[in-house]
């Protein structure tokens, strides 16, 4: 994925009155259409908690489809590359039932002694498969309205007009589920969804991170890992925005549950001190190449040893449940850093993640105590203090003002530069109200406030795209509003300036290209990103959502002017006490 990952710091307003905001963000917007879609759903979460995801075993496949999931015809169909992208042909829908096609193919391969050639291959996908997205029809949604009021608090005539053709987008993304798929749910890899939603674009034709513990996405293949949990922010932000205690109150299990697969399927035990804390990671133990980038990984897996390549799997499976597929985050400390078959993702104790979960918890705490239910209520907020414990004493770096990803074979943190680093100031999972003034340092001795197109993934240019030089729109997100939510003026204004420079990014290249994409190179000007699995997407869900998000924020100061180079620390209180004057100016 580009993620869930996937991320809370794209909270969307999940209501019927907003969606302008962040409406199509694949961390988890993408799979919520609207709040009655939640409402009338509900039961489905609990049924997709209920699967038993992530159960410990022999490493079984990610689900039972012998042709979406695993098997000899998925193996000779990508293996034979017919398509440039692996996961084409697992969106493909059959013809007619998978017995009946598998009965062909068996009939097929024994006729070349197992080994069919490229063009009858071919033709046997040609006569039992259809083209990708014939599952979806268009969908507008219904709370989509033609000049929504934030388009008019934007001050720059350009961006005004940007943000209206960014409005109009969500149309284009917006996808209904045919009846078909309902009535013969295994002639296709696609998971019904009675009620439509925004997808992301381009290869991400299916709602992503949809309703429970929940899978990655809505293809059968996705079953068996998830994504970053940030199913309760979610309903945060409908609460607080609709007082809907009613749907709370039947909801409130659902997301029990979700929190509890968590806390059941994905611990670890870190020891400091002479304490013991608990804290999350990402593990998915489920084997065999993903279907969706099924050569790929085979032909990573045979570059080791055949005992191996079981393990490599399940680390590729896990790094795509956390969203950051892939990164230099997954590499450090393996044989070759540099090396996706390095990965060993369910090694570190991730910031971002313990960080969602810490809100989660407190959000929890608040919800049952408004409900009455003062002993769930008491357990989640044990809960929160327990994980500010352990983040504070295995995560942060009091030397380093940020905390930092948790090696657990090595003993040590990761103290590579990451958005992510930055999880618990937007989370407010922190007790020292210092905390904002050390993160700035942090920033600064970082030079990250030096890069004037966006905040970039990481400082490692290891070719995987949650690296440099890429930069991505949630954890642009991420940074500002952790920043914003803050009271220092400082770091407020160091909020727009990043807000500023990512906006120019989107507009130039959109300017140029009228296309927003997935992710921006911006080691030279701003560009298209690249690297990783496939090519850059457009679309793109959660690029749109939070630049819409910004130019609501900011839009009476946003501009669409040329590209100036981020202040440098020295400079940076100069220009607050410049904002300041100017703001006393008589209008």
């Amino acid at each position: 994925m580009p993620q869930t990952w996937t991320l809370a710091a794209l909270s969307r307003q999940v209501n019927q009155a907003a969606p302008q905001q962040a409406r199509g963000v694949r961390a988890y917007s993408t799979a919520t259409a609207t709040a009655t879609t939640m409402h009338r759903k509900s039961w489905e979460l609990g049924l997709l908690l209920l699967l038993g995801l992530g159960s410990q075993g022999a490493l079984p496949p990610p689900c039972d489809s012998q042709i979406y999931c695993h098997g000899e015809l998925l193996h000779q169909v990508q293996m034979a590359k017919l398509y440039q992208d692996d996961k084409q042909f697992v969106d493909m829908p059959l013809n007619s039932a998978p017995d009946q096609v598998l009965q062909r193919f068996r009939e097929l391969a024994a006729t070349h002694n197992q080994s069919i050639p490229l063009e009858q291959l071919r033709a046997f996908i040609q006569e039992h498969f259809q083209a990708g997205g014939q599952e979806l029809q268009p969908w507008t949604p219904e709370d989509w309205k033609d000049s929504p009021q934030f388009l008019q608090k934007i001050s720059d005539p350009k961006l005004r007009a940007w943000g209206g053709k960014l409005h109009e987008l969500w149309k284009r993304l917006g996808k209904k589920v045919k009846p078909e798929v309902l009535s013969h749910p295994e002639q296709f890899s696609l998971i019904y969804a009675a009620h439509p939603f925004i997808v992301p674009g381009g290869r991400f034709t299916e709602f992503y991170y949809c309703y429970g513990h929940v899978p990655n996405g809505a293809r059968v293949y996705y079953l068996q890992r998830s994504q970053p949990p940030l199913l309760t922010l979610m309903m945060d932000r409908y609460v607080s925005h609709t007082n809907d205690t009613a749907f709370l109150r039947d909801s409130i299990g659902t997301l029990a549950l979700e929190l509890d697969f968590w806390t059941q399927n994905r611990i670890v035990s870190v020891s400091s001190g002479g304490k013991s804390y608990v804290l999350n990671h990402y593990a998915v133990p489920y084997g065999g190449p993903r279907p969706e980038s099924y050569s790929k990984d085979a032909e990573l897996a045979n570059t080791l040893p055949e005992g191996d390549r079981e393990t490599l799997w399940a680390e590729l499976k896990a790094g795509a449940e956390s969203g950051w597929d892939f990164s230099s985050r997954w590499l450090v400390g393996g044989p070759n850093p540099k090396l996706l078959s390095s990965t060993r993702t369910s090694k570190f104790v991730p910031v971002d993640l313990n960080a969602f979960l810490c809100q989660a918890e407190e959000v929890m705490s608040n919800f049952y105590s408004s409900l009455g239910n003062s002993i769930q209520a008491t357990k989640y907020r044990n809960l929160w203090q327990q994980r500010l414990a352990a983040m504070k004493a295995i995560l942060w770096d009091e030397e380093k003002g940020a905390w930092f990803d948790y090696d657990l074979e090595n003993r040590k943190k990761n103290l590579e530069f990451y958005p992510s680093n930055l999880t618990p100031l937007w989370s407010g999972c922190f007790s020292d109200p210092n905390v904002v003034d050390k993160v700035l340092k942090y920033l600064e001795d970082s030079q990250i406030l030096t890069y004037q197109y966006g905040i970039p993934t990481s400082l490692q240019n290891t070719g995987q795209q949650w690296d440099f030089p890429n930069a991505w729109a949630p954890l642009q997100d991420l940074v500002i509003r952790g920043l914003a939510k803050s009271p220092s003026p400082r770091a407020q204004e160091v909020a727009f300036q990043l807000a500023q420079n990512w906006v120019r990014t989107n507009f130039e290249v959109y300017s140029r290209d009228s296309a927003m994409y997935e992710k921006y190179d911006i080691s030279n000007g701003g560009q298209p990103g690249g690297g990783g699995e496939y090519e850059v997407q457009e679309g793109f869900g959660w690029t749109n959502g939070v630049v819409l998000m910004l130019l609501e924020r900011y839009g009476d100061r946003l501009s669409s002017g040329s590209q100036t180079v981020f202040l440098q620390p020295h400079c940076l209180t100069a220009a607050l006490l410049l904002s300041l004057l100017l703001g006393l100016l008589p209008q």
